[in-house]
């Protein structure tokens, strides 16, 4: 029988743990302190651990190190109550199998549960061959508990220490320069320098200079030899954000340089080598741009040994709360304000905006409301004239979706079958859409329009039902009888 053991000093956790997890093939063990947890792991063994980032005075970072020189392959899964992004970093960083903050989604305990026992019993079983022949709110930091920005930290940790190109795609103002300092401050390379240009900021004719340096005389104004970024940051970390705006001389030069770590200033014959780490950013489709041969196919493969993908401020409406109060603070500081909350009708009418200027503008309109605001708390009155004036932000609209009544449920079913034989794939996606409209409607018509009622009876958070009210609009009308 295969063994788990939970290290948490919550016992109530210990207990719902082991009341969920255990079963006739897993035992699950447990442990109240970090002695106990490793006494326990070098007597049973168990493949997977589960262990509290904060174990009373002892941290389970710190752990970690003593559970490994037990058992080099067990699994650790760290769980608790106090998530940040730095800390799902190090947790990654050090070497966990996964991050989870309590309150438990015990679903999708279950799932990282199982995945880490499947990949743990590979670890255990030799491989059978035929015998024929890795806060603080004055500065910049990645905010946010939602499962995107989770998804995104523990991705960092894994990627940061390993010594590889990395391109993140995403559009304007996602915080693509934030991950990519996350990226290097979690380095081996953080002792080095690390260095940002915009490819598209800067002219296609002063852009090699900056890159690779010049020499005297290289071209007009060139009065003296110049050190470009590559040499600055040798043994460091280049940050090219805008890639996609480089131009295609530069781009082969950065190949030759990708692929033998040498390069010549420009104006200049001789080779100099250096060590650098690139992390590329862009919003555009490099693999369009390739098509139209805008982009080079092969630097593209070179700069994207591992691709990260920004969500869009839209698609995380729940760490918008804590992204709002990050700069509520930060910017009381620097404009000597004293706002203190942000009342919940703002906050309903921030997460109800659509964001195409994603953080970056949500930092503009919280700035900006501050300036304007009076007393200690701000209110949807302060906000810029873009939220006032977003439809959906009304959580009184008493605008319904469709006409729901009995033939449209009878029709239901006729829509999923002619969603199954039309011969498009997204039908899974399409049905959901449908049944959402039915019933996003009739809780709509139940509570008689007001959407913080709708939401209570779906048991839905008002900016999640507005989402869904935005997506189920274009749906087309139901097919059956009418």
């Amino acid at each position: 029988m295969e063994s788990l053991l939970v290290i948490d000093d919550e016992a109530g956790i210990c207990r719902t743990i082991q009341n969920i997890l255990q079963s006739d093939t897993l035992r699950v063990l447990t442990a109240l302190t970090a002695g106990e947890g490793l006494r326990i792991l070098r007597e049973e063994m168990p493949h997977v651990v589960l262990l509290d980032i904060r174990l009373g005075k002892q941290s389970g970072l710190d752990l970690f190190q003593q559970v490994h020189e037990i058992d080099p392959k067990a699994l650790v899964i760290y769980i608790t109550g106090h998530g940040t992004t730095d800390t799902a970093i190090e947790a990654m960083k050090v070497g966990a199998f996964d991050y989870l903050v309590k309150p438990l989604d015990f679903d999708q305990l279950q799932q990282v549960v199982d995945q880490a026992l499947k990949i743990g019993r590979l670890m255990h079983t030799a491989a059978a061959i035929d015998d024929t022949s890795s806060t603080d709110e004055t500065s910049d930091r990645l905010v946010g508990n939602g499962p995107s920005m989770q998804s995104i930290c523990k991705q960092i940790g894994r990627i940061a220490p390993q010594d590889v190109n990395v391109l993140i795609l995403g559009e304007s103002g996602t915080g693509k320069e934030l991950v990519a300092r996350a990226l290097y401050q979690h380095s081996r390379r953080n002792q080095a320098a690390f260095l940002a240009i915009n490819c598209a900021a800067i002219p296609e004719t002063l852009l090699e200079s900056e890159l690779f340096g010049h020499e005297k005389g290289a071209f007009t104004g060139a009065d003296r030899k110049r050190i470009g970024k590559f040499e600055q940051c040798h043994h460091g970390t280049l940050f090219l954000d805008e890639v996609g705006d480089m131009p295609l001389a530069t781009q082969a030069k950065i190949l030759r340089l990708l692929q033998d770590g040498q390069f010549q200033r420009v104006g200049g014959n001789e080779t100099f080598s250096v060590d650098v780490r690139i992390v590329a950013a862009t919003n555009q489709n490099l693999e369009a741009m390739i098509e139209d041969g805008r982009f080079r196919r092969d630097l593209y493969y070179r700069l994207r040994g591992v691709t990260l993908h920004l969500p869009a401020l839209r698609e995380r409406l729940d760490d918008i709360p804590e992204l709002a109060h990050y700069f509520l603070f930060r910017f009381n500081r620097q404009l000597g304000t004293a706002v203190q909350s942000i009342s919940q009708d703002a906050l309903d009418r921030l997460q109800s905006y659509r964001w195409p200027g994603n953080i970056r503008e949500l930092q503009s309109v919280i700035r900006e409301s501050l300036i304007v605001s009076t007393g200690p708390t701000l209110l949807p009155e302060f906000l810029s004239i873009e939220l006032q004036n977003d439809p959906l932000a009304d959580t009184e609209t008493t605008a319904t979706i469709v006409n729901v009544n009995q033939d449209a449920w009878r029709a239901l079913g006729d829509f999923v079958e002619h969603a199954m034989t039309d011969q498009k794939a997204d039908v899974y996606r399409r049905v959901l859409l449908h049944f959402d409209r039915l019933v996003i409607s009739h809780a709509m018509k139940i509570s008689e329009g007001l959407q913080s009622r709708a939401a209570e009876i779906l048991g839905l958070s008002r900016p999640t039902l507005r989402a869904k009210i935005r997506a189920s609009i274009p749906e087309s009308p139901p097919v059956g009888p009418s």
